[in-house]
């Protein structure tokens, strides 16, 4: 993947677009980057996903129709964003988002590769039916 020097851009725009569920980031060196929700996700910085090391890092599957549902600033450096399954444990720095951006294909190409060779699908799971309980007589 690309590396980042010193004087790495700094986002000048970043918008939400909730229907299609995308987040545009413009950055000051000109590129802007249309990163899909499911794609923040299933690469989500966080140790839930990364693991503690090489080799640790945990398949996100049945993420596909994922959203934000919140973007919250961490300092002048960084994002965290709240994703609708309920994950919100990642921070999403300048530079995270630049190297998602110049290394998206590549990264969606090899989550795809993943995926399938799990046998695992993007799709989500039809949550667990709630307990019947007994009826009164």
């Amino acid at each position: 993947m690309a590396g980042l020097s010193r004087e790495a851009p700094t986002p000048t725009e970043i918008l939400l677009h909730q229907k299609s569920r995308v987040l545009e980031i413009a950055f000051s060196d000109g590129k802007r980057f249309r990163l899909p929700c499911e794609f923040l996700r299933v690469y989500s910085p966080s140790a839930e996903v990364r693991g503690h090391g090489p080799g640790q890092e945990v398949l996100q599957v049945g993420k596909k129709d994922v959203e934000i549902t919140e973007l919250d600033p961490v300092g002048a450096y960084a994002v965290r964003p709240v994703f609708s399954d309920g994950h919100g444990t990642g921070i999403y720095s300048w530079d995270y988002f630049y190297t998602l951006g110049v290394n998206q294909d590549e990264m969606w190409r090899r989550y795809l590769q993943r995926i399938d060779e799990a046998g695992a699908s993007r799709e989500p799971q039809p949550s667990a039916a709630p307990p019947q309980r007994p009826k009164c007589k």
